[in-house]
């Protein structure tokens, strides 16, 4: 399988009057809706677009009745196997999944990584996956963090959620577990951006991206904070950057938890609890809730992840202890 693979038939299409001033670009995202307009636009500039037998710029003004003749791109040559990695499916139709990813397992394959990722199990779940872009994965989370993501099946569905995610209409909450007395809800705006020294971090930087963040308070613990957040954008490591800048690095974060600047005392912490805390293998980060306009029905539809054993299990240490 080839992960940025997926099955084009070559085909030639008239330009109806209708679409008559229209750009080249715009043109055919008009006659073939089932793809992005980020990768029509591609085509059209690697020369898989002729506009009667000539290779055009997107931004070519059509009058109308002109051929279009597209062929397909050439695969790419990095492969992807299937493997036979179990998925807890929640939902399953013609058109999406919506799986339960249990914390620690990659979603796309990457150097030094090609097996064992969510992508990889995928494409043993359903061999059809192949044929669409990354197996049909829209959105990622990350290694350590669990929950809902959804996958398309099909290439119009892949297109549709994509243009959701972008429209900010996908609705995804999440859990968290942070370190401190988080005081009041709030609402986080702060572009993020790959850090500028640490490479492998995100950071709150002006040239970065908007990024908005939505913090309700759901327990305290007096040494710890369960919050609800809820995602208005979905930028890389948005939640624990975002929580890092409030000064409540998520439970289990090292690295975010080093770049807050500040440590937490466990004085006056049971000493169980303190060990918990301490012990947790992971960013305390569950994706509880996931919302979305059904790419074909266009009926709402919501699902819910309880949280996994181990977030169960350290809250209720917490229980035992809080303040």
């Amino acid at each position: 399988m080839n992960s940025g693979h997926y099955t084009f038939t070559p085909s030639t299409l008239s330009v109806p009057e209708a679409l008559s001033g229209h750009r080249l670009d715009q043109a055919l995202a008009a006659l073939l809706p089932q793809h992005s307009r980020s990768r029509l636009k591609q085509w059209i500039e690697a020369g898989y677009v002729r506009v009667d037998g000539r290779v055009l710029p997107p931004k070519t003004r059509l009058v109308g009745g002109e051929r279009l003749a597209i062929s397909a791109p050439p695969p790419d040559d990095l492969e992807d196997a299937p493997q036979a990695i179990g998925l807890t499916v929640v939902h399953e139709d013609d058109a999406l999944l919506v799986i339960d990813k249990p914390a620690g397992l990659t979603v796309h394959p990457g150097a030094g990584n090609r097996d064992g990722t969510l992508l990889n199990a995928l494409l043993h779940y359903d061999a059809a996956l192949a044929q669409l872009p990354r197996a049909g994965i829209v959105h990622r989370l990350d290694k350590d963090t669990s929950g809902l993501m959804v996958i398309a099946r099909t290439e119009t569905a892949h297109t549709d959620l994509v243009r959701q995610l972008q429209a900010r209409t996908v609705k995804r909450e999440y859990r968290a577990l942070v370190f401190g007395h988080f005081e009041r809800d709030a609402i986080v705006e702060a572009p993020i951006g790959r850090h500028p020294t640490r490479r492998t971090q995100m950071a709150i930087i002006s040239r970065g991206k908007p990024a908005r963040t939505q913090v309700s308070v759901e327990k305290r613990f007096g040494f710890a904070t369960l919050l609800r957040c809820t995602l208005d954008t979905g930028r890389t490591h948005q939640i624990r950057v975002h929580l890092t800048a409030l000064g409540h690095p998520l439970v289990g974060d090292p690295v975010y938890r080093a770049a807050a600047g500040r440590s937490f005392s466990a004085s006056n912490v049971p000493e169980t609890i303190a060990t918990a805390l301490r012990a947790f293998p992971r960013q305390a980060l569950h994706a509880s809730r996931l919302g979305l306009e059904h790419p074909v029905s266009r009926k709402p539809m919501q699902w819910a992840s309880p949280l996994p054993e181990d977030f169960g299990d350290l809250l209720g240490c917490l229980d035992q202890g809080s303040v």
